[in-house]
């Protein structure tokens, strides 16, 4: 397992749809390979600890940092939480004003766009911008026009507990590797175990300046089907996307999400989909 730092990390960015509720869960498929009960093959239930944990999908961290591994590559197509987490394994310090307040938030994200038009957007100061945005805009939602700008508004809280010194995850993120990528681009080797959470199947998806469509999630799926290790995938369990991973040869588990479906003032609960697959098969390879 990973080094540890002093206490426990908590993921440091907020982030919508973010599985810090389903690392107990995963930390099991990771650990035993034991907690998936359609996987009954001989040879399961086996261990993937000692494989590198690769995920296309980094998102909010929420999962790396659960489940600790030695080895890491972490990818995504946004390079802005990429960009922040490069600037963790430096042991960031944030040096510029944050405050509680529409007129700093607002001039922060017209300083964070300008940065990124300029073509900065690995920078310090654009890691430190977009920790500030992310903490202080509505809901945490990290959402951008064609154009690549940040457009998310002023959230309004009552109170926000920011952070400036992340030097402790340092430790933890150090050995691990960060790459600002589409999923077919990076390379996985055949003991990798890969956890994939793709934006959701829902009408919101400008995650990043491209989207994600209904195309980009058959791609996933299929690129996800013809890995070799341990493979497990997380999505709204809509009709479609259920269908899309059993097509596959993918097992396939729902379960209950902490959040409603709040589509047209429907407060029916969602759904989660686990598509798993090489858990046992693969689990001595």
């Amino acid at each position: 397992m990973g080094k540890k730092a002093a206490g426990p990390l908590t993921p440091p960015l907020k982030w919508a749809g973010g599985k810090r509720w389903l690392v107990p869960v995963l930390r099991d498929l990771y650990l035993t390979a034991a907690a998936f009960p359609l996987d009954h093959r001989e040879g399961a239930p086996g261990e993937h600890r000692h494989r590198r944990l690769v995920e296309p999908f980094v998102g909010g961290l929420a999962v790396s940092l659960g489940l600790l591994p030695e080895h890491a590559l972490l990818a995504d197509t946004n390079p802005h939480p990429v960009n922040f987490y490069r600037w963790l394994q430096r042991g960031l310090v944030i040096d510029i004003p944050m405050e509680n307040s529409e007129s700093c938030f607002y001039e922060s994200r017209r300083r964070f766009n300008e940065i990124v038009a300029a073509g900065s957007s690995d920078s310090k100061e654009a890691a430190c911008l977009f920790y500030y945005l992310n903490r202080t805009c509505y809901n945490g939602l990290c959402r951008f026009n064609r154009s690549g700008g940040f457009n998310v508004p002023f959230g309004d809280y009552k109170t926000i507990n920011y952070r400036r010194d992340f030097s402790d995850y340092a430790l933890v993120l150090g050995p691990w590797e960060l790459q600002c990528a589409d999923f077919e681009q990076i390379r996985t080797g055949q003991d990798d175990f890969v956890y994939a959470d793709p934006p959701y199947d829902v009408q919101f998806r400008q995650y990043s300046s491209g989207g994600f469509t209904w195309d980009d999630q058959v791609r996933l799926a299929e690129w996800l089907s013809r890995r070799p290790g341990p493979v497990v995938a997380s999505n709204q369990a809509t009709d479609r996307i259920l269908e899309l991973y059993r097509s596959l040869a993918f097992e396939i588990r729902t379960l209950p999400a902490p959040r409603l479906i709040a589509c047209n003032g429907d407060r029916t609960p969602a759904l989660e989909m686990l598509a798993c697959k090489n858990l046992g098969s693969a689990a001595n390879a």
